[in-house]
């Protein structure tokens, strides 16, 4: 498991925020429609914390077995049953209800752990396999250091 973000956030946060998980995830190798439909249930998720869960919550982003994986945790008052259970397409004329039926359309798997003192909901989205190797390795950076010898100034290279 590798962590590329992880903070708190309020609504004057969330735009920032979207454009972490935009610029982490395209680093993991998501790009195209994934990447677009990844950052808008990301979104999704963290405006119902700050709209539904209290006005803040605590974001988390990583990634682990070739997934891409999110964590938004707020203090609500829990999500109602009736839109927790829904895994049909709201009406168009419902006012509310689309989010976690977006979340849920956009995202590989998406969970939802609610009750009378928060939510917390993952999501996840599989990375393409060239990606997943690429984040394996360890990036190479080449070091010079100068040290001074008998008066001449020698350098030397190193790979971290």
């Amino acid at each position: 498991m590798r962590t590329l973000l992880a903070q708190s956030f309020t609504l004057d946060e969330v735009t920032g925020l979207r454009q972490s998980v935009a610029e982490r995830a395209a680093g993991c190798g998501l790009s195209g429609a994934r990447l677009e439909d990844y950052i808008l249930a990301v979104h999704e998720s963290v405006i119902n914390a700050v709209e539904h869960g209290g006005g803040h919550g605590r974001f988390t982003l990583w990634t682990g077995d070739r997934m891409l994986r999110s964590e938004t945790i707020d203090e609500g008052s829990g999500i109602p049953d009736e839109y927790v259970d829904e895994h049909r397409r709201p009406p168009d004329i419902a006012y509310t209800g689309r989010g976690i039926y977006l979340i849920r359309t956009l995202c590989d798997g998406a969970s939802f752990h609610t009750g009378p003192t928060g939510t917390t909901v993952r999501l996840m989205m599989w990375l393409p396999r060239l990606a997943h190797v690429a984040l394996q390795r360890a990036p190479t950076r080449r070091i010079r250091v100068a040290a001074t010898s008998g008066g001449k100034q020698q350098h030397h290279g190193f790979r971290t």
